[in-house]
């Protein structure tokens, strides 16, 4: 069987199936529960800096220890 022949089928047939699958995943992992915050708070990137630095979130930042008297 020639090279071409036996890729043209594969392609033709699992690679197919393998990236309705990766797109099928793709759309339930867009639309999954609890990704609504991730979404906006991407949307919303471009706004941040509109009157000033952007104060940091506290999500991001490491929880402070306390200090001990």
């Amino acid at each position: 069987m020639e090279t071409y022949t036996l890729l043209r089928e594969f392609a033709d047939s699992w690679m197919l199936l393998l990236l309705f699958c990766i797109f099928v995943g793709m759309i339930f992992w867009v639309f999954r529960p609890g990704s609504k915050q991730l979404h906006a708070d991407t949307a919303n990137i471009p706004f941040r800096n509109d009157a000033g630095p952007a104060a940091p979130r506290t999500e991001d930042k490491a929880p402070a220890k306390e200090t001990v008297k």
